[in-house]
C-alpha cells in the first residue's frame, strides 16, 4: 500500500488516476493529454480527463464543448461529467464565462480543483488524466497531498530550457513517491510541407536524455504539426480527426505502454521515432 494513501481521498468511481505535467507552459501538455485519453478510450478503456488548470484550462475548447454548456447536477453538492468524444470531462471552463480572468489566490485555486475532483460524479472509470498546470504549485501539491496518483507522465520538447522544468516536474513526483511512467518528447521534429525538409528545429534526444537520467523511458515522439495544433483548436483531436494516421498510432502505442505499466508489466513498448 502507498503510505500516503490513509492521508488520501478516494475518489469514487475511477480505478487509476494518471496525472500529465510538464513543469512548463507551451511544450503541448494538454495537447497531449487530450489525444492520449482519447488514445486510451480507443483501446477499449472507459476514460476521463480532469482540467486542473484552474487560470487557464483548455480542454473544452480541445473537446469541442460549447462555450456556456454546463454540467448537470448530481444531487447536494455534485455535478455529472460532460461527455464529449466518447470520455468523460470535468474542466472550469464548465463553470465560469471563459473570457473573464480568475484573479484568485493559491489556497482559492487549489480549493476549487478540489471541488472540481471530489464533487464530479465519475461514472466508472478505468483511467481518469489530470491535466495539470505548469509548474510546481498549489495544485500540484494538493493533488500530492489528497489524491491518490498512480503514475504521472512527464512532457517536454527537447529542448535545453523544456528539458530544466521537465526535471523539476520528475523530481516533484519522485518526492511525493508517484512513480514516473514515462517522457512524452513533443515537437520533436518538423517536416516543411512545401519542400518535405525534415529538421530538429528544438533539438534533438532531449527526452531519451532525461529519461536515461530518472531511469524512465520516452513513451512516444511527437512531430511539430500544424495538423495537430489545426485539430486540437477546432476540437477535434488527431485521435479523432485521423484514427487510423501515424500520430495516432503514436498516441495508441503510448496508452498500451501506460496500461503495461499500471497493470505491473515491464516490457517496454516500442519508441516510435521520425526519420528523415
Amino acid at each position: 500500500m502507498n503510505p500516503r494513501e490513509k492521508e488520501q481521498d478516494v475518489i469514487e468511481g475511477v480505478k487509476h488516476i494518471v496525472a500529465v505535467a510538464s513543469g512548463k507552459g507551451g511544450v503541448g501538455k494538454s495537447t497531449v493529454t487530450v489525444n492520449l485519453a482519447l488514445a486510451m478510450a480507443a483501446e477499449g478503456y472507459r476514460v476521463g480527463i480532469l482540467d486542473a488548470d484552474i487560470h487557464g484550462p483548455s480542454q473544452a475548447q480541445m473537446l469541442g464543448v460549447g462555450e456556456g454548456v454546463r454540467p448537470q447536477g448530481a444531487g447536494e453538492n455534485a455535478m455529472h461529467p460532460l461527455q464529449a468524444h466518447g470520455i468523460q470531462a470535468m474542466s472550469m471552463a464548465f463553470m465560469v464565462d471563459i473570457r473573464e480572468p480568475m484573479v484568485w489566490r493559491g489556497p482559492m485555486v487549489a480549493g476549487a480543483f478540489q471541488q472540481l475532483m471530489n464533487q464530479t460524479v465519475w461514472d466508472d472509470l478505468d483511467y481518469l488524466f489530470i491535466d495539470m498546470p505548469p509548474g510546481t504549485g498549489d495544485i500540484q501539491l494538493t493533488l500530492a497531498q489528497k489524491v491518490p496518483v498512480d503514475g504521472a507522465v512527464i512532457v517536454t520538447t527537447p529542448q535545453d530550457i523544456a528539458l530544466l522544468d521537465a526535471r523539476k516536474g520528475i523530481e516533484m513526483f519522485r518526492k511525493v513517491n508517484v512513480p514516473v511512467l514515462g517522457v512524452v518528447e513533443n515537437m520533436s521534429l518538423h517536416t516543411c510541407s512545401n519542400c518535405g525538409h525534415a529538421e530538429p528545429i528544438f533539438g534533438e534526444g532531449g527526452g531519451e536524455r532525461i529519461a536515461h537520467e530518472y531511469e524512465t523511458r520516452v513513451l512516444g515522439r511527437l512531430p511539430l504539426a500544424l495538423s495537430i495544433r489545426e485539430q486540437v483548436d477546432g476540437g477535434r483531436p488527431t485521435v479523432v480527426a485521423e484514427p487510423e494516421g501515424e500520430v495516432t498510432g503514436t498516441f495508441r502505442d503510448m496508452a498500451r505502454q501506460v496500461v503495461a505499466q499500471l497493470q505491473g508489466k515491464t516490457s517496454d513498448g516500442p519508441s516510435i521515432s521520425f526519420s528523415d
